[in-house]
């Protein structure tokens, strides 16, 4: 504050400070009548972290109480005032739905819904949804901003943030989202823990989610596997395991996660276990389930069980260049059966002497060609699925 207020007093305004807790209604009313305003900007934010089982009643109720609660507060006790801008710091996490953040996202969300009913009622009022700010924001210092930079979130310059929110305090729209966002990292890694249409409107994460969704990533781990021998391909996925380890905990380096250290001891809780899994879920293309930390307590641990489920079906044993193919494969045939082609007798052709090819048998002979032939799209798609191993 001191310094705030020196800042503001080089520039020529009268600075008064007042400590006041806003989500106490008759602490704040007889604050606004000693110091009548013509402008709000709501600021306050806490942050108690945690799964929603571990989010005590009290501690959800004292996050909304200094967001939301307070945020009430200054609109009823400012609607009888001619104000000119009537400004709420909200959140990312409000609009997005954060991971560990139930109480905060809450919180943040009731400002965006303040916002645009003071807007349908003729009310000045703007939430701006901050992403991380650099340097002196929420998320600075403690290693929670690289965190944050590691899962694609990095920290917004403070100046062009107030010119952001100078721009939409004086424009039409009641909440915006205002964060710099690597969609590559942030997109794959937020899709694989829920599924949401959120991202829907956004190219670039569309993008990116349909670059993680080709595979391309997890074929190429499991075709560099497949030239390994058992030693080697333990090593690699160890080295995986910790370098995923790394980017979790915030650590620069991998040298800092120990492969026999337990994930507990070196610092994973329930949050950071299951962006570990969604993270080792994208590099390899497995569905690990959310325990996996504790199911396989160290590195070494979970990378033998990476090893495991890869050497199954579709996995680095041999044939599963082959698998990843027909993966590729369905999806196509998949986007032809969506348009609509023309192309369905040929394909149907290719497909009967391919499948002939891999069991030795006449492609012309009766035995379910005539069949094939006149298959539906789904049929076709059942008869891949049988036949050759695609689920």
């Amino acid at each position: 504050a001191p310094r705030l207020r020196d800042e503001l007093a080089a520039l020529g305004a009268r600075v008064t400070v007042a400590a006041c807790d806003a989500a106490d209604r008759d602490a704040l009313a007889a604050l606004l009548a000693e110091h009548p305003v013509d402008a709000v900007v709501h600021t306050a934010g806490l942050l108690d972290d945690g799964l929603i089982e571990a989010l005590t009643p009290e501690r959800f109720a004292e996050v909304l109480r200094a967001k939301a609660v307070a945020a009430r507060h200054l609109d009823e006790l400012t609607r009888d005032r001619e104000l000119s801008a009537f400004v709420l710091f909200s959140s990312f996490a409000g609009a997005i739905g954060s991971p560990g953040q139930a109480n905060y996202a809450a919180a943040n969300a009731y400002l965006d819904t303040l916002a645009e009913r003071r807007r349908a009622e003729g009310l000045p009022a703007t939430s701006v949804a901050w992403g991380p700010w650099a340097q002196d924001g929420m998320a600075a210092g403690g290693g929670l901003e690289e965190y944050l930079r590691r899962r694609g979130l990095t920290g917004l310059d403070p100046d062009l943030a107030l010119v952001a929110m100078e721009r939409l305090a004086s424009g039409d729209d009641p909440a915006a989202v205002v964060a710099r966002v690597d969609w590559a990292r942030f997109a794959p890694a937020f899709a694989a823990a829920r599924t949401t249409a959120l991202l829907t409107g956004i190219r670039e994460a569309q993008e990116a989610l349909e670059d993680a969704a080709s595979g391309a990533g997890a074929d190429a781990l499991r075709a560099r596997l497949a030239g390994l021998d058992a030693e080697a391909r333990t090593a690699a996925l160890v080295e995986l395991v910790r370098e995923q380890a790394a980017v979790v905990l915030g650590h620069a380096r991998i040298d800092a996660v120990d492969p026999t250290r337990a994930f507990r001891e070196a610092g994973f809780d329930s949050l950071t276990a299951v962006e570990l899994r969604n993270r080792l879920g994208a590099a390899t293309g497995l569905h690990l389930p959310a325990t996996l930390v504790f199911d396989y307590p160290a590195p070494a641990d979970v990378a033998r069980h990476l090893d495991s489920e890869l050497a199954g079906p579709g996995g680095t044993g041999a044939g599963s260049g082959v698998v990843a193919e027909l993966d590729r494969l369905a999806q196509t045939l998949a986007a032809e059966a969506r348009t609509g082609g023309e192309a369905h007798q040929e394909i149907t052709e290719r497909l009967r002497n391919l499948l002939a090819l891999w069991t030795g048998t006449d492609p012309h002979t009766d035995d379910g060609t005539d069949a094939l032939e006149s298959a539906s799209d789904d049929e076709m798609f059942d008869l891949i699925d049988k036949e050759l191993g695609i689920s």
